[in-house]
């Protein structure tokens, strides 16, 4: 083709470029191309496309594209002992494809080694789901140094100014009984070991279950272990010093459950009752509850359900004499708990019985409607009415 080399014959002009490139650094220098190309058109009368703009603004140093704007983390070395840093985290994914519904996958990875160290499907994060795989660690592994989290509010107190707990969640409590240390990062690329895994599992474990045939938590729970060897055996590095930085509990087996627990006090009223939970407690009457009242006790909530209250460890009788079992409007549902909690609501709209019908005034007096609407005749009696008017003149 004759023009191929050569500029367009619907090139805008230098001068009007340099003319709309002045405007824009004297007035628009931090604007972007598609607001200029509307401010340069509404107050200028210089009418071009936000493509054109673009280019020019480009051309000039003026705009960087999101490509060229992309910021670079300076990468963390690697912690150099097993055991010295577990990075945790949950990943809210479809492990299960179509399947099943979607689920928590909670993953723990050591940052020496990149090694798998527990891993756990659960239907959200949250406290009693940690509790449940942090247990499950210990008896394999022992206690690491450290837990490096993001800010989720299972391992962060949200509330600057939260009363109690000595800004620490029931979880931070736990690890603190147990002298490990929690720390949060303040972005994601800081934990970039476990964010990692994260995308590789939802890679490769999904396409894993889908040929196991597993399509439930459970069978997914008991199928992690073998996945979790093969995982690490291709994946796991060799860390930079050969020690292992475990250590043993510090805790009686038995009395792990009393760690992993939401544990919480309570002040007992002249009634010998408290609330829990949107539930009323009463304390079984007897010579030791008789004197506790204007006192505390704790209560402890354990994994499986199982609650407790003790007064000097001591565990006392009780009863729930009102339980309000309602999800309310005033529960705070995090993003990451939303889906068990519309999961419990939907099961307890399935089981609610059904409402009866609500009568209306005309139904209890016992009228039935005849299907034509009121104050209104129908065509057959009009017709009927116009054939006796007819018969009744025709007779006189």
């Amino acid at each position: 083709h004759k023009a191929r080399g050569k500029p367009p014959n619907n090139r805008i002009h230098h001068a009007k470029r340099d003319y709309a490139l002045g405007l824009i650094k004297e007035n628009y220098a931090d604007f972007g191309p598609t607001l200029v190309a509307e401010k340069l058109e509404e107050h200028h009368g210089f009418r071009v496309s936000r493509e054109t703009v673009r280019k020019w603004m480009q051309d000039d140093g003026l705009w960087l594209s999101r490509k060229q704007r992309r910021q670079f983390h300076q990468p963390r070395l690697r912690r150099e002992c097993y055991g010295e840093l577990i990075q945790i985290d949950g990943s809210d994914h479809r492990w299960f494809e179509d399947r099943a519904p979607p689920c928590t996958l909670l993953v723990f990875i050591d940052d020496a080694t990149s090694t798998l160290m527990e891993l756990r499907f659960v239907k959200s994060e949250s406290t009693f789901s940690y509790f449940e795989a942090l247990e499950s660690y210990l008896h394999k592994h022992g206690r690491p140094v450290a837990f490096y989290s993001d800010k989720h509010t299972v391992f962060r107190v949200a509330k600057e100014h939260a009363r109690g707990g000595a800004r620490m969640t029931q979880f931070g409590r736990a690890l603190n009984e147990l002298n490990i240390e929690i720390l949060c990062a303040n972005s994601s690329q800081a934990k970039g070991r476990v964010e990692r895994a994260n995308r590789t599992l939802q890679d490769r474990l999904v396409k894993e279950l889908r040929l196991a045939g597993i399509s439930d938590m459970e069978a997914g729970n008991a199928y992690l272990q073998g996945f979790k060897e093969r995982y690490n055996a291709r994946f796991a590095k060799a860390p930079a010093k050969p020690d292992n930085l475990h250590r043993a509990l510090n805790v009686e087996p038995d009395r792990l459950a009393d760690v992993l627990c939401w544990r919480e006090n309570r002040y007992v009223g002249k009634q010998l009752t408290f609330s829990y939970d949107r539930k009323r407690i009463m304390l079984e009457e007897n010579d030791i509850t008789r004197g506790l009242v204007g006192k505390y006790v704790d209560t402890y909530a354990f994994v499986g359900g199982r609650f407790e209250v003790r007064s000097k460890g001591r565990s006392l009788p009780y009863r729930i004499f009102d339980m309000d079992q309602r999800v309310t409007h005033a529960a705070i549902t995090e993003n990451k708990h939303l889906s068990a909690v519309l999961e419990h609501i939907k099961e307890m709209q399935d089981a609610a019985p059904p409402k009866p019908k609500v009568r209306t005034n005309s139904e209890k007096m016992g009228y039935k409607p005849n299907g034509r609407r009121q104050g209104r005749h129908s065509a057959s009696r009009a017709k009927r009415q116009r054939d006796e008017a007819s018969q009744t003149a025709s007779s006189i």
